[in-house]
């Protein structure tokens, strides 16, 4: 598999803000966004990656295709299929603040077709607009297995879990949401349900458990 990413312990400066990977593994990786006031991010697609997005902080629209528009609160999810043109613009005078977790790993997989900053038809930034990372910049870490790590952003409480215990999944706090980074649920003949990338909340995370099963571990962010 392809794996063409952000370099560790770097940030990116956008002409709308900045991204910086938070966590990754063979898998999935996770980028923290900041979206200032009046800014927006290319309308553009990823032709293979499926990205999933959990606004921690602000408020955003997210524009879908050429023609919807959907208006995301704190603390809210959505997911982007491969091939599908979106953006996201920040109306809000509050920085707004995203999780986006993209799977396969593969930041060349983009294709512009509008920008407000001149960026159309262009590959992904280069080193030239590249910071490193300061110290208030959190980096998610791996968790052994069945002892979630903790984090706080922007007063929000995250944990990345890895269990091999659907217990564990099971009774977790209500109205969570789930971010699947590995692992995964899977069937009887050993297909996957819930895989990488999927972004799912504890309803539907406690109907799945009902019938599936842990393939080894499952890894995710739980919000």
């Amino acid at each position: 598999m392809k794996i063409n990413d952000i370099p560790e312990n770097v940030k990116v400066i956008k002409p709308w803000g900045s991204e910086y990977t938070i966590h990754k593994n063979s898998v999935t990786s996770t980028k923290l966004l900041k979206i200032e006031h009046n800014k927006s991010t290319s309308l553009h697609c990823h032709p293979e990656k499926k990205t999933g997005f959990i606004l921690i902080d602000g408020e955003v629209d997210i524009n879908l295709g050429f023609y919807n528009t959907k208006k995301l609160n704190s603390i809210s999810r959505i997911m982007i299929r491969p091939g599908l043109f979106h953006s996201t613009k920040n109306s809000n005078e509050k920085t707004a603040t995203i999780l986006e977790i993209e799977t396969p790993i593969d930041k060349d997989d983009l294709v512009r077709f509008k920008d407000d900053y001149g960026r159309e038809n262009k590959p992904y930034e280069n080193e030239n607009s590249m910071v490193k990372l300061s110290s208030n910049d959190p980096v998610f870490k791996d968790p052994d297995l069945n002892n979630a790590k903790s984090y706080l952003i922007n007063g929000v409480s995250i944990k990345i879990n890895k269990t091999d215990d659907i217990n564990v999944l099971r009774n977790s706090k209500i109205n969570s949401i789930f971010a699947i980074l590995e692992g995964g649920l899977i069937s009887d003949d050993n297909k996957y349900v819930l895989s990488p990338g999927d972004i799912v909340g504890i309803d539907t995370i406690k109907k799945l458990t009902e019938v599936f099963k842990i393939n080894k571990f499952i890894t995710y962010l739980n919000i």
